[in-house]
């Protein structure tokens, strides 16, 4: 039995559909019987539980052989880093009283960068919490989403401006979701074999401007990308709800990006996938 959380989320649920493909026997757990409808129809088993109910998580785990996990954030949260690092402290308690013998945690790049990453911060605290109570833990670290360009797609349509925080020309790694959520089962069937860190890309390096371009030619219309200035980045993602703390963690994220400051701790070991940006664009679209 695997275990997935996260599966009404975009790797959890590629997981859970590529074990469940394999006729693999599938727990996911949701935070009602609503949310886990579907996924019941599809053949998995449903659990009940939320992150915050610690023996509810816990039974969720027990008895299966391997587990799916990452730690939604809640970006309106006041005190936003202590209280990831709380959630990360309940799931790494469940991991260690149900005895599941491997965890696969989906962190992120720079996981290994004490300060200066911003909500990546919270990622390397999970890294660390459970690397002292799993069995085996596999650590995934992937880039930027190409997902994260989703929610600019509305004023491409209407502006045909792409925003971004990151320099128009800068190519950076960027990888699907959808390849996330594959190496994430993949390492599951797999097994573990102690503490395995596990650094993701996609197919090659983009800039934002070759996002602009791939959408002008999804659109059949003119696209800009259109730079913003750090300065900008608290006051726009607080009109997206997020809390003055959570905010400036991305501030201080998006700044060390940009000075070069958070990258790949193993570099010439990378697990590149296969979803170009055009492809994963036109799914959004």
């Amino acid at each position: 039995m695997f275990v997935v959380l996260g599966a009404t989320g975009h790797t959890g649920s590629v997981v859970a559909k590529a074990l469940l493909a394999r006729k693999l026997p599938v727990r996911v757990v949701v935070r009602s019987a609503d949310q886990g409808a579907s996924w019941n129809a599809k053949g998995a088993e449903v659990a009940i539980a939320s992150l915050d109910d610690v023996p509810a998580l816990t039974k969720a785990f027990q008895g299966a052989v391997g587990l799916y996990l990452l730690v939604p954030p809640n970006y309106g949260a006041t005190a936003w880093l202590a209280a990831q690092r709380q959630r990360m402290d309940q799931a790494a308690e469940a991991v260690k009283t149900s005895g599941i013998s491997h965890v696969v945690f989906l962190s992120s790049i720079g996981g290994q960068i004490p300060e200066g990453t911003g909500p990546i911060r919270a990622a390397r605290y999970g890294e660390q919490k459970l690397g002292s109570v799993a069995q085996n833990l596999t650590i995934l670290r992937p880039c930027y989403f190409m997902e994260n360009w989703g929610p600019g797609i509305a004023m491409v349509k209407d502006q045909g401006i792409l925003p971004t925080f990151i320099a128009p020309a800068a190519k950076i790694p960027m990888i699907s979701t959808r390849d996330i959520g594959r190496v994430g089962a993949e390492s599951l069937i797999t097994g573990g074999r102690g503490k395995q860190i596990v650094e993701l890309a996609g197919p090659e390096e983009y800039s934002p401007e070759q996002a602009a371009a791939a959408l002008s030619q999804i659109l059949g219309k003119a696209v800009s990308a259109q730079f913003a200035p750090l300065s900008a980045v608290v006051p726009t993602f607080k009109s997206f709800g997020f809390s003055d703390e959570a905010a400036r963690l991305f501030e201080e994220m998006y700044t060390s990006f940009s000075k070069g400051a958070i990258g790949y701790e193993h570099p010439a070991s990378l697990v590149r996938g296969t979803v170009t940006l055009s492809e994963a664009l036109r799914g959004m679209v």
